[in-house]
């Protein structure tokens, strides 16, 4: 129910939308106001067999620009019952088909996959899909005969970093089937050089900083609300200060700084898990931080004897 002007009420008056026939209806003197209406709401139904309290469902998916098609193309699946035959020679022939979006469909379901295994929201995935397509529309094919699964890892790594949630090349590693670091270091390049031809402009990839990783790295280790505030705050500090390490084995160097000064201590070898740095490189980092110990850690968190009994490197 809504207000509308009605001239034969010659008065403001209540309307009803009938959605069936796309009528717009006065609810006093029943004159159609409007007709046929488009409705471009989502439609919703349910499919379930009881109408009890099953929620509706969308009809149809949502559309893909970056397809042909918009992605609302047909596809045949197996039934559960009869009629097997006749569905798999349908599909058989559906696949003999020539549809160009093809390898665009498989690229995008294998990114959306290392995507969920990294917990990466709805914005990265996109940017990833765009990344990988404007690639692939380049003639000549610069992607024929590369390993497809650094490709797609370097994709979703260009994308974390310009969505300002970069993630490391090793957390990216463990979800790309197999690509070594190298791989994908390689790829990264390969695709940032592309990107630029084609912009006729260098890249922004945005800056990556120790806190980016941070609150991340603490998570995986269970560290307390307090210890990851103070950790939070040390990096923070820490970036005011000429210390030339990447900004991961900062934090890494942070984390176990603030765990030692805690009641809970972490061990180097759960640090090196968590971060994926290696232990020697955290060692080192901790030494050309620890001269800076009691400029960097709160003073709310550890005190001047706390700071003291630090190990020295």
């Amino acid at each position: 129910m809504a207000d509308s002007y009605c001239p034969e009420c010659k008065r403001p008056t209540e309307v009803v939308f009938d959605h069936s026939a796309g009528d717009t209806v006065c609810s006093e003197c029943g004159l159609v106001l409007e007709a046929h209406n488009i409705d471009e709401t989502s439609e919703w139904r349910t499919f379930a067999n009881e109408t009890g309290d099953n929620d509706p469902v969308r009809v149809g998916g949502p559309t893909n620009p970056l397809l042909t098609d918009g992605g609302l193309s047909t596809v045949i699946s197996k039934p559960t019952g009869g009629g097997e035959y006749l569905s798999s020679s349908l599909g058989r022939w559906q696949n003999r088909g020539s549809n160009p979006d093809r390898s665009l469909i498989q690229a995008f379901k294998a990114i959306a996959t290392m995507s969920d295994k990294l917990g990466l929201v709805a914005t990265i995935k996109d940017r990833a899909n765009e990344i990988y397509k404007k690639v692939e529309d380049q003639k000549p094919k610069p992607l024929k005969g590369r390993n497809q699964d650094a490709i797609l890892a370097a994709c979703i790594y260009i994308a974390c970093r310009q969505e300002d949630k970069p993630r490391t090349v090793k957390e990216i590693c463990l979800v790309a089937n197999g690509a070594s670091k190298k791989e994908i270091g390689r790829a990264k390049e390969f695709i940032v050089k592309q990107l630029e031809i084609e912009m006729g402009q260098s890249m922004e990839m945005g800056t990556i900083h120790a806190g980016d990783f941070l609150r991340r790295f603490c998570s995986h280790l269970c560290m307390t609300n307090q210890a990851v505030k103070a950790a939070q705050e040390a990096v923070h500090k820490s970036e005011e200060l000429d210390i030339r390490r990447s900004p991961i084995s900062i934090a890494a160097a942070v984390i176990y700084i603030i765990t030692q000064l805690s009641d809970e201590k972490k061990f180097l070898k759960d640090i090196s898990l968590a971060t994926g740095v290696a232990e020697g490189t955290i060692r080192n980092s901790y030494k050309d931080i620890y001269p800076y110990a009691s400029r960097i850690v709160p003073n709310w968190y550890a005190k001047d004897e706390d700071l003291r009994n630090l190990s020295n490197p």
